[in-house]
């Protein structure tokens, strides 16, 4: 599956890659990663953010988001969110949400 490469273009200007964020081809898409961990990522035209145990709820009562799913099962710890919703303030929320949670883990 292609990425959307204009969403993938407003997330490393946002994220401003660094050493500690890196971009990487992944699962069909664009992810990218904070201190090797993956914060955030673009497949299709939606955000993959990985989100914090106690952000959770609060995330999935967001605009656009709901639990990602792999083969009909809830992947916790992730939330995918429609690109109709991602204008720069909302991208701007959700690239932080998953910069805290990555930066939360161990590096790698």
């Amino acid at each position: 599956m292609a990425y959307d490469e204009v969403l993938a273009e407003r997330v490393r200007e946002l994220l401003e890659e660094s050493d500690e964020v890196v971009a990487q081809k992944m699962f069909g898409g664009l992810v990218f990663m904070v201190r090797g961990n993956t914060a955030v990522g673009v497949v299709g035209d939606e955000l993959l953010v990985r989100v914090a145990p106690d952000d959770t709820s609060q995330a999935l009562a967001q605009p656009g988001a709901r639990h990602f799913e792999v083969r009909g099962r809830i992947s916790k710890g992730w939330v995918v969110v429609a690109g109709e919703v991602l204008d720069d303030h909302v991208l701007d929320y959700w690239l932080q949400l998953g910069r805290k949670a990555a930066a939360a883990l161990s590096p790698k």
